[in-house]
């Protein structure tokens, strides 16, 4: 999970840097979530990697309904990091397909 909270931290810096650097926009929303996928490899001429389940449809709900130049993820995914990492609680948001869901912005590495 660290791994997937240091990446979503590293390309919202990377794009930061760009747009600095190039002048030019370009905007990024990132969804985190936590929980049971089933994955596998479909195709027959082209292979494809994919995953599927709940948790996935989540971690696209975060992305979609996100803000850009933030990582939206769910509390599952906050008390998982708690402690090596700041989170900002952004309230109440409507899941499709699962109601009201607490969500949080991932802001930040915490320095240990």
């Amino acid at each position: 999970m660290e791994a997937m909270a240091e990446m979503a931290l590293d390309m919202q810096a990377e794009i930061r840097r760009f747009q600095g650097q190039m002048g030019q926009s370009c905007n990024l929303r990132i969804g985190i979530n936590t929980g049971p996928v089933v994955a596998g490899v479909i195709g027959t001429k082209k292979f494809i990697y994919d995953l599927w389940g709940d948790a996935v449809n989540i971690a696209s709900r975060m992305e979609s309904q996100g803000e850009v130049g933030k990582t939206q993820v769910t509390a599952t995914t906050k008390n998982l990091l708690n402690g090596k990492y700041d989170f900002e609680e952004r309230g109440l948001i409507d899941v499709k397909g699962r109601g009201e869901m607490l969500t949080y912005w991932l802001t930040k590495r915490r320095l240990v």
